[in-house]
């Protein structure tokens, strides 16, 4: 499934309305964050939020959220801007991101972020590191890709949480073939058990079900590559391959 187009006439098209029209763009764009999980501000109150985006001269720049913040981006093609959460006793990038694709998700003066375009503006710069400067990622036909979540072509289980897709891997393999829907796919998970309190247990990706333990039961957990991070009421599990962490509340 090939789904970068630079050479289409889809996106000349495109480009070129948008070339026509460019000042019809603000440069300016206030951002408007999505509700937080319910569960993670019960458990660890309001979140600061860490954004990223680009400057109109290229640069990643990156800042603390405040009310009514504004950042300044370029209106030419998509350009990505993600805000992840993070608490005092949570570092930033450990939760998953919410995030926002220009021009996709402006609305007059405003830019919309979501949970669902986290998923996008991550994978926008996971085909940046890629570096296949055979497809640049603001080529990349966005809209088809939200439309695969929409269509019911992806799996069950992606559907529900994009975020078990391993999309550095994805973009790696990407840039060295072509993209292909086949390949999103949740990455192996590794089922582990740890001497952790009972009861509901929450994720880091606002899309996941919450695991639920009995009093008695062994808790266990699907543990993937790279650091896992589940939280209650009763405290903080951190997991990173064979080495844990439960810092009790």
């Amino acid at each position: 499934m090939k789904i970068f187009i630079c050479k289409s006439i889809k996106l000349a098209v495109f480009v070129l309305a948008l070339a026509c029209c460019t000042e019809r763009f603000p440069s300016r764009y206030v951002l408007e964050l999505p509700q937080v999980p319910e569960p993670w501000v019960s458990l660890l109150g309001e979140p600061n939020w860490r954004v990223e985006w680009v400057t109109p001269d290229g640069r990643r720049q990156t800042a603390d959220y405040t009310p009514g913040m504004e950042i300044e981006i370029p209106v030419t093609w998509a350009n990505p801007v993600t805000a992840s959460p993070y608490w005092h006793n949570v570092l930033a990038n450990t939760f998953k991101p919410c995030g926002a694709l220009f021009p996709f998700d402006a609305i007059g003066g405003s830019l919309r972020l979501s949970w669902d375009a986290g998923i996008d503006s991550v994978f926008y710069w996971e085909l940046v590191y890629a570096n296949n400067q055979n497809r640049i990622p603001a080529n990349f036909d966005w809209p088809r890709f939200r439309e695969l979540f929409q269509s019911g072509v992806l799996s069950e289980a992606v559907l529900e949480d994009p975020w078990l897709v391993n999309w550095r891997t994805l973009a790696e393999r990407t840039a060295e073939s072509n993209f292909d829907r086949r390949r999103i796919v949740p990455e192996a998970a590794e089922l582990k058990s740890f001497p952790v309190p009972a009861g509901l247990w929450y994720g880091t990706s606002p899309f996941a079900a919450p695991l639920f333990f009995e009093a008695g039961e062994q808790p266990v957990f699907p543990v993937r590559p790279g650091i896992n991070v589940w939280i209650s009421e009763k405290g903080i599990l951190r997991v990173n391959g064979n080495t844990w962490m439960f810092i009790a509340n």
